[in-house]
Protein backbone atom coordinates (compact mmCIF):
# COMPACT_ATOMS: atom_id res chain seq x y z
CA UNK A 1 0.00 0.00 0.00
CA UNK A 2 2.62 2.67 0.72
CA UNK A 3 4.24 2.01 -2.85
CA UNK A 4 1.25 3.71 -4.16
CA UNK A 5 -0.47 5.83 -1.79
CA UNK A 6 2.81 7.48 -0.84
CA UNK A 7 3.89 8.29 -4.63
CA UNK A 8 -0.08 9.75 -5.10
CA UNK A 9 0.31 11.99 -2.03
CA UNK A 10 3.28 14.30 -3.28
CA UNK A 11 1.49 13.51 -7.18
CA UNK A 12 -2.41 14.93 -6.43
CA UNK A 13 -2.22 16.38 -3.08
CA UNK A 14 0.01 18.30 -0.79
CA UNK A 15 3.66 17.67 -1.59
CA UNK A 16 4.30 19.33 2.27
CA UNK A 17 1.92 16.85 3.30
CA UNK A 18 3.31 13.96 1.84
CA UNK A 19 6.72 14.96 3.83
CA UNK A 20 5.04 14.95 6.44
CA UNK A 21 3.86 11.92 6.03
CA UNK A 22 7.63 10.68 5.96
CA UNK A 23 8.82 12.26 8.88
CA UNK A 24 6.45 10.07 10.97
CA UNK A 25 7.52 7.32 9.27
CA UNK A 26 5.70 7.12 6.10
CA UNK A 27 3.06 4.67 7.36
CA UNK A 28 -0.20 4.54 6.55
CA UNK A 29 -3.80 4.70 8.29
CA UNK A 30 -6.08 2.04 7.28
CA UNK A 31 -8.76 1.38 10.50
CA UNK A 32 -9.63 2.17 13.46
CA UNK A 33 -11.67 1.46 16.68
CA UNK A 34 -11.95 2.60 20.03
CA UNK A 35 -8.65 4.63 21.28
CA UNK A 36 -6.45 3.00 18.55
CA UNK A 37 -5.83 3.10 15.17
CA UNK A 38 -4.34 0.42 12.92
CA UNK A 39 -1.78 1.15 9.59
CA UNK A 40 -0.76 -1.03 6.90
CA UNK A 41 2.29 -2.10 8.34
CA UNK A 42 0.05 -3.67 11.02
CA UNK A 43 1.27 -1.71 13.80
CA UNK A 44 -1.49 -0.25 16.39
CA UNK A 45 -1.51 3.23 17.97
CA UNK A 46 -2.81 4.91 20.80
CA UNK A 47 -4.86 8.00 19.61
CA UNK A 48 -4.18 10.50 21.69
CA UNK A 49 -4.27 13.47 18.57
CA UNK A 50 -6.87 13.98 16.22
CA UNK A 51 -6.83 17.76 17.05
CA UNK A 52 -10.15 16.79 19.89
CA UNK A 53 -12.27 15.33 17.42
CA UNK A 54 -12.25 11.82 19.47
CA UNK A 55 -13.81 12.19 22.60
CA UNK A 56 -15.88 9.14 22.06
CA UNK A 57 -12.95 7.36 20.73
CA UNK A 58 -13.26 6.06 16.79
CA UNK A 59 -16.28 4.37 15.54
CA UNK A 60 -18.45 4.42 18.50
CA UNK A 61 -21.29 1.59 18.11
CA UNK A 62 -23.71 4.44 19.45
CA UNK A 63 -22.68 6.96 16.44
CA UNK A 64 -22.13 4.08 14.11
CA UNK A 65 -25.94 2.56 14.30
CA UNK A 66 -27.24 6.25 14.40
CA UNK A 67 -25.33 6.73 10.85
CA UNK A 68 -26.01 3.29 9.31
CA UNK A 69 -30.00 3.96 9.92
CA UNK A 70 -30.12 7.09 8.09
CA UNK A 71 -27.41 5.82 5.15
CA UNK A 72 -30.48 3.37 4.64
CA UNK A 73 -32.90 5.89 4.65
CA UNK A 74 -31.88 9.39 3.57
CA UNK A 75 -28.88 10.48 3.56
CA UNK A 76 -28.66 14.05 2.07
CA UNK A 77 -31.82 16.13 1.70
CA UNK A 78 -33.11 17.91 -1.03
CA UNK A 79 -32.94 21.07 1.21
CA UNK A 80 -36.64 22.09 -0.10
CA UNK A 81 -38.75 20.03 1.81
CA UNK A 82 -38.33 19.73 5.89
CA UNK A 83 -36.21 17.03 6.98
CA UNK A 84 -36.65 16.51 10.85
CA UNK A 85 -33.20 15.23 11.74
CA UNK A 86 -31.74 18.34 11.41
CA UNK A 87 -34.54 19.42 13.99
CA UNK A 88 -34.05 16.28 15.99
CA UNK A 89 -30.25 16.73 16.33
CA UNK A 90 -30.79 20.53 17.15
CA UNK A 91 -32.96 20.05 19.93
CA UNK A 92 -30.81 17.44 21.29
CA UNK A 93 -27.84 20.14 20.80
CA UNK A 94 -29.92 22.72 22.45
CA UNK A 95 -30.73 20.37 25.17
CA UNK A 96 -27.25 20.33 26.56
CA UNK A 97 -25.86 24.16 25.97
CA UNK A 98 -25.94 26.90 28.25
CA UNK A 99 -29.54 28.05 28.98
CA UNK A 100 -30.34 30.85 26.37
CA UNK A 101 -28.34 29.35 23.61
CA UNK A 102 -31.50 27.75 21.14
CA UNK A 103 -30.56 28.85 18.17
CA UNK A 104 -28.83 26.47 15.82
CA UNK A 105 -26.92 27.22 11.98
CA UNK A 106 -25.12 23.07 11.10
CA UNK A 107 -22.46 23.40 9.32
CA UNK A 108 -19.41 21.09 8.16
CA UNK A 109 -16.17 22.69 9.78
CA UNK A 110 -15.45 24.83 12.47
CA UNK A 111 -14.08 27.63 10.28
CA UNK A 112 -17.53 27.76 9.21
CA UNK A 113 -19.40 27.94 11.94
CA UNK A 114 -16.69 30.60 12.42
CA UNK A 115 -17.95 32.81 9.33
CA UNK A 116 -21.40 32.08 10.38
CA UNK A 117 -20.93 33.95 13.81
CA UNK A 118 -18.83 36.91 12.48
CA UNK A 119 -22.09 37.44 10.37
CA UNK A 120 -24.33 36.79 13.27
CA UNK A 121 -22.05 39.68 14.78
CA UNK A 122 -22.57 41.79 11.78
CA UNK A 123 -25.92 41.72 11.36
CA UNK A 124 -26.65 42.21 14.93
CA UNK A 125 -24.76 46.16 13.94
CA UNK A 126 -21.28 44.54 15.30
CA UNK A 127 -18.44 45.21 13.08
CA UNK A 128 -15.26 45.57 14.94
CA UNK A 129 -13.71 42.12 15.73
CA UNK A 130 -11.71 41.29 18.77
CA UNK A 131 -9.60 38.18 18.91
CA UNK A 132 -6.70 37.04 21.09
CA UNK A 133 -3.59 37.05 20.53
CA UNK A 134 -2.52 33.02 19.18
CA UNK A 135 -5.95 32.18 19.43
CA UNK A 136 -7.15 30.39 16.91
CA UNK A 137 -10.21 30.01 14.50
CA UNK A 138 -9.66 28.60 11.69
CA UNK A 139 -7.90 29.47 7.99
CA UNK A 140 -10.79 30.85 5.98
CA UNK A 141 -10.76 34.38 5.40
CA UNK A 142 -13.36 35.62 8.18
CA UNK A 143 -11.46 33.01 10.41
CA UNK A 144 -8.44 33.61 9.57
CA UNK A 145 -8.27 37.51 10.23
CA UNK A 146 -9.35 37.04 13.85
CA UNK A 147 -7.01 33.92 14.22
CA UNK A 148 -3.65 36.04 15.36
CA UNK A 149 -0.83 34.35 13.87
CA UNK A 150 1.52 36.05 10.81
CA UNK A 151 2.11 32.94 9.21
CA UNK A 152 -1.08 31.96 8.60
CA UNK A 153 -2.59 35.75 7.58
CA UNK A 154 0.60 36.96 5.46
CA UNK A 155 -0.17 35.15 1.87
CA UNK A 156 -3.42 36.01 2.07
CA UNK A 157 -3.53 40.24 3.21
CA UNK A 158 -5.95 42.32 3.17
CA UNK A 159 -7.95 39.89 4.98
CA UNK A 160 -11.20 41.73 6.85
CA UNK A 161 -11.07 45.20 8.40
CA UNK A 162 -11.64 46.20 11.54
CA UNK A 163 -9.75 43.60 13.58
CA UNK A 164 -8.26 44.03 17.43
CA UNK A 165 -5.44 41.45 18.83
CA UNK A 166 -5.09 41.83 22.58
CA UNK A 167 -3.48 39.39 25.12
CA UNK A 168 -5.57 36.45 26.44
CA UNK A 169 -6.55 36.49 29.82
CA UNK A 170 -6.19 40.20 29.84
CA UNK A 171 -9.25 41.92 31.02
CA UNK A 172 -7.75 45.00 31.24
CA UNK A 173 -6.44 45.02 27.77
CA UNK A 174 -9.86 43.92 26.35
CA UNK A 175 -11.30 46.65 28.68
CA UNK A 176 -9.59 49.35 26.53
CA UNK A 177 -10.97 48.15 23.26
CA UNK A 178 -14.60 47.53 23.88
CA UNK A 179 -14.39 51.20 25.24
CA UNK A 180 -13.22 52.77 22.09
CA UNK A 181 -16.18 50.93 20.40
CA UNK A 182 -19.19 50.52 22.70
CA UNK A 183 -22.00 49.01 20.69
CA UNK A 184 -20.10 47.77 18.06
CA UNK A 185 -17.56 45.50 18.87
CA UNK A 186 -17.71 41.27 18.55
CA UNK A 187 -15.25 39.46 20.79
CA UNK A 188 -14.48 36.12 20.35
CA UNK A 189 -12.53 33.87 22.37
CA UNK A 190 -11.51 30.42 23.61
CA UNK A 191 -12.19 28.97 27.18
CA UNK A 192 -8.70 27.74 26.89
CA UNK A 193 -6.42 28.67 23.60
CA UNK A 194 -5.97 24.61 22.07
CA UNK A 195 -3.53 25.67 19.49
CA UNK A 196 -1.36 28.04 21.21
CA UNK A 197 -0.39 25.36 23.63
CA UNK A 198 -3.06 24.94 26.02
CA UNK A 199 -3.05 28.27 27.77
CA UNK A 200 -5.43 28.31 30.36
CA UNK A 201 -6.53 31.89 31.15
CA UNK A 202 -6.76 33.12 34.87
CA UNK A 203 -9.97 31.86 37.05
CA UNK A 204 -13.18 33.88 36.43
CA UNK A 205 -11.66 35.29 33.28
CA UNK A 206 -14.66 34.15 31.12
CA UNK A 207 -17.56 36.13 33.42
CA UNK A 208 -14.91 39.41 33.36
CA UNK A 209 -15.03 38.76 29.47
CA UNK A 210 -18.69 38.50 29.62
CA UNK A 211 -19.17 41.36 32.04
CA UNK A 212 -17.34 43.40 29.89
CA UNK A 213 -19.02 43.02 26.86
CA UNK A 214 -22.49 43.75 28.63
CA UNK A 215 -20.94 46.85 30.13
CA UNK A 216 -20.09 47.92 26.24
CA UNK A 217 -22.84 45.89 24.27
CA UNK A 218 -20.32 44.28 22.93
CA UNK A 219 -21.53 41.05 21.43
CA UNK A 220 -19.67 37.65 22.87
CA UNK A 221 -19.13 34.49 20.76
CA UNK A 222 -17.48 31.90 22.56
CA UNK A 223 -15.38 29.41 20.32
CA UNK A 224 -15.77 25.96 21.61
CA UNK A 225 -14.62 23.96 18.50
CA UNK A 226 -11.85 22.68 20.50
CA UNK A 227 -13.07 22.95 24.30
CA UNK A 228 -16.63 21.59 23.92
CA UNK A 229 -18.80 18.55 24.54
CA UNK A 230 -17.07 17.27 27.80
CA UNK A 231 -12.89 17.86 26.49
CA UNK A 232 -12.56 19.97 29.40
CA UNK A 233 -13.96 17.40 32.05
CA UNK A 234 -17.51 19.67 31.29
CA UNK A 235 -19.88 19.65 28.91
CA UNK A 236 -18.25 23.28 28.21
CA UNK A 237 -15.59 25.28 29.12
CA UNK A 238 -18.79 27.93 29.62
CA UNK A 239 -19.93 25.55 32.43
CA UNK A 240 -16.58 26.34 34.18
CA UNK A 241 -17.54 30.08 34.63
CA UNK A 242 -21.13 30.21 34.35
CA UNK A 243 -20.96 32.23 30.74
CA UNK A 244 -23.85 32.35 28.24
CA UNK A 245 -22.59 33.99 25.02
CA UNK A 246 -24.43 35.24 22.20
CA UNK A 247 -23.02 32.49 20.43
CA UNK A 248 -21.26 29.47 21.29
CA UNK A 249 -19.46 27.57 18.53
CA UNK A 250 -19.01 23.56 18.27
CA UNK A 251 -17.45 21.45 16.06
CA UNK A 252 -14.78 18.15 15.89
CA UNK A 253 -16.14 15.95 18.61
CA UNK A 254 -19.93 16.76 17.18
CA UNK A 255 -19.80 14.31 14.69
CA UNK A 256 -19.08 11.97 16.59
CA UNK A 257 -15.09 10.68 15.09
CA UNK A 258 -17.17 9.25 12.16
CA UNK A 259 -18.77 12.60 9.84
CA UNK A 260 -17.48 16.24 9.63
CA UNK A 261 -20.10 18.59 11.54
CA UNK A 262 -19.98 21.80 12.86
CA UNK A 263 -22.59 24.17 14.60
CA UNK A 264 -22.95 28.17 15.66
CA UNK A 265 -25.79 28.15 18.63
CA UNK A 266 -27.01 31.24 19.38
CA UNK A 267 -29.75 33.37 21.89
CA UNK A 268 -32.93 33.92 20.24
CA UNK A 269 -32.25 37.45 19.79
CA UNK A 270 -28.63 37.03 18.47
CA UNK A 271 -29.83 34.55 15.96
CA UNK A 272 -32.87 37.02 14.59
CA UNK A 273 -31.12 37.66 11.45
CA UNK A 274 -31.50 33.98 10.05
CA UNK A 275 -34.96 34.17 11.13
CA UNK A 276 -35.72 37.12 9.67
CA UNK A 277 -34.22 35.73 5.74
CA UNK A 278 -33.35 31.79 5.43
CA UNK A 279 -31.44 32.33 2.45
CA UNK A 280 -28.89 35.02 3.62
CA UNK A 281 -26.67 32.42 5.11
CA UNK A 282 -26.66 28.87 3.45
CA UNK A 283 -24.82 25.59 2.93
CA UNK A 284 -25.45 23.08 0.63
CA UNK A 285 -24.67 20.38 3.02
CA UNK A 286 -25.83 22.28 6.29
CA UNK A 287 -27.61 20.35 8.28
CA UNK A 288 -27.08 16.92 5.81
CA UNK A 289 -29.52 14.07 7.63
CA UNK A 290 -26.14 11.61 7.75
CA UNK A 291 -24.40 14.01 9.84
CA UNK A 292 -27.67 15.02 11.99
CA UNK A 293 -27.61 11.15 12.94
CA UNK A 294 -23.80 11.74 13.44
CA UNK A 295 -24.79 14.50 16.00
CA UNK A 296 -27.52 12.69 18.03
CA UNK A 297 -25.52 9.92 17.99
CA UNK A 298 -22.44 11.41 19.69
CA UNK A 299 -24.87 13.32 22.04
CA UNK A 300 -26.23 10.05 23.32
CA UNK A 301 -23.09 8.15 23.42
CA UNK A 302 -21.20 11.05 25.44
CA UNK A 303 -24.37 11.63 27.96
CA UNK A 304 -25.25 7.87 28.10
CA UNK A 305 -21.41 6.62 28.76
CA UNK A 306 -20.85 9.59 31.43
CA UNK A 307 -18.12 10.77 28.87
CA UNK A 308 -17.55 14.28 30.51
CA UNK A 309 -17.44 12.62 34.31
CA UNK A 310 -14.95 10.50 32.66
CA UNK A 311 -12.84 12.84 30.98
CA UNK A 312 -12.86 14.95 34.29
CA UNK A 313 -11.82 11.82 36.17
CA UNK A 314 -8.59 10.84 33.92
CA UNK A 315 -7.74 14.19 33.34
CA UNK A 316 -7.40 14.63 36.72
CA UNK A 317 -5.47 11.48 37.30
CA UNK A 318 -3.33 11.81 34.04
CA UNK A 319 -2.10 15.51 34.52
CA UNK A 320 0.04 14.87 37.93
CA UNK A 321 1.57 11.78 36.61
CA UNK A 322 2.54 13.62 33.11
CA UNK A 323 3.96 16.21 35.06
CA UNK A 324 5.71 13.77 37.49
CA UNK A 325 7.41 11.81 34.50
CA UNK A 326 8.70 15.01 32.96
CA UNK A 327 10.11 16.39 36.00
CA UNK A 328 11.25 12.68 36.99
CA UNK A 329 13.15 12.26 33.68
CA UNK A 330 13.23 15.73 31.42
CA UNK A 331 13.89 18.19 34.56
CA UNK A 332 14.21 21.92 33.21
CA UNK A 333 13.63 20.65 29.58
CA UNK A 334 10.12 20.98 30.16
CA UNK A 335 8.91 24.22 31.51
CA UNK A 336 5.22 23.45 32.16
CA UNK A 337 2.31 20.54 32.03
CA UNK A 338 -0.67 22.33 32.08
CA UNK A 339 -4.25 21.56 31.17
CA UNK A 340 -7.97 21.26 31.55
CA UNK A 341 -9.88 17.63 31.42
CA UNK A 342 -8.03 16.01 28.59
CA UNK A 343 -6.25 18.60 27.19
CA UNK A 344 -3.44 18.56 27.93
CA UNK A 345 0.15 20.44 26.92
CA UNK A 346 3.49 19.80 27.25
CA UNK A 347 5.36 22.93 27.54
CA UNK A 348 9.31 22.35 26.61
CA UNK A 349 11.95 24.77 27.07
CA UNK A 350 14.27 23.56 24.81
CA UNK A 351 14.32 24.52 21.00
CA UNK A 352 13.14 21.06 18.99
CA UNK A 353 12.30 19.23 21.87
CA UNK A 354 8.19 19.18 21.54
CA UNK A 355 8.95 17.79 17.54
CA UNK A 356 11.03 14.74 19.33
CA UNK A 357 8.95 13.80 21.54
CA UNK A 358 6.36 13.89 19.08
CA UNK A 359 8.24 11.29 16.67
CA UNK A 360 9.26 9.43 19.73
CA UNK A 361 5.93 9.22 21.06
CA UNK A 362 4.66 7.54 17.97
CA UNK A 363 7.68 4.73 17.60
CA UNK A 364 6.54 4.28 21.05
CA UNK A 365 2.90 3.25 19.71
CA UNK A 366 0.99 6.83 20.77
CA UNK A 367 -0.07 9.27 18.28
CA UNK A 368 0.40 12.86 19.83
CA UNK A 369 -0.20 16.40 17.99
CA UNK A 370 1.65 19.61 18.12
CA UNK A 371 0.70 23.04 18.78
CA UNK A 372 -0.20 25.13 15.58
CA UNK A 373 0.60 28.44 17.32
CA UNK A 374 3.08 27.17 19.86
CA UNK A 375 5.99 24.74 18.25
CA UNK A 376 7.46 24.31 21.66
CA UNK A 377 4.04 22.51 23.02
CA UNK A 378 3.26 19.15 22.73
CA UNK A 379 -1.11 18.58 23.06
CA UNK A 380 -2.32 15.34 24.25
CA UNK A 381 -5.97 14.95 23.89
CA UNK A 382 -7.04 11.74 24.13
CA UNK A 383 -10.26 10.17 24.18
CA UNK A 384 -12.44 9.67 27.46
CA UNK A 385 -13.02 6.02 26.57
CA UNK A 386 -9.65 5.00 27.60
CA UNK A 387 -9.62 2.05 30.43
CA UNK A 388 -6.86 1.18 33.19
CA UNK A 389 -4.41 -0.31 30.53
CA UNK A 390 -4.46 2.35 27.50
CA UNK A 391 -4.08 4.71 30.51
CA UNK A 392 -0.99 2.76 31.84
CA UNK A 393 0.11 2.11 28.39
CA UNK A 394 0.53 6.33 27.31
CA UNK A 395 2.24 6.70 30.48
CA UNK A 396 4.53 4.17 29.65
CA UNK A 397 4.73 5.02 25.80
CA UNK A 398 5.08 8.98 27.37
CA UNK A 399 8.17 7.79 29.76
CA UNK A 400 9.79 5.81 26.61
CA UNK A 401 9.88 8.85 24.65
CA UNK A 402 10.96 11.23 26.98
CA UNK A 403 14.05 8.95 28.06
CA UNK A 404 14.57 8.44 24.40
CA UNK A 405 15.06 12.22 23.54
CA UNK A 406 18.01 12.42 26.16
CA UNK A 407 19.80 9.85 24.14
Amino acid sequence: MLSTVDPMFGRHLSKGRAVLGEMFGGDVEVSSAGAWVRTSAGRELLNCGGYGVFITGARHPRVLAAVREQLDRNPVATRLLLEPQAALAAEALAAVTPAGLDRVHFACGGAEAVEAAIKLARANGRRHLVSMVDGYHGKTLGALSVTAKPVFQQPFRPLLPDVTHVPFGSVAALGEVLARHPDEACVIVEPVQGEAGVVVPPAGYLREVAALCRTHGAFLVLDEIQTGLGRLGHWWGADRDGVVPDVLLVGKALGGGVLPVSATVATQAAFAPFDRDPFIHTSTFSGAPLGMAAVQGALAAIREDDLVGRASRLGARLLPELRRLCSDVLGDAVAEVRGVGLLIGVDCAVEGLAGELLLELMSAGVIANHSLNSDRVLRLTPPAVLDDREHQFLLDAFEHAARAVLN
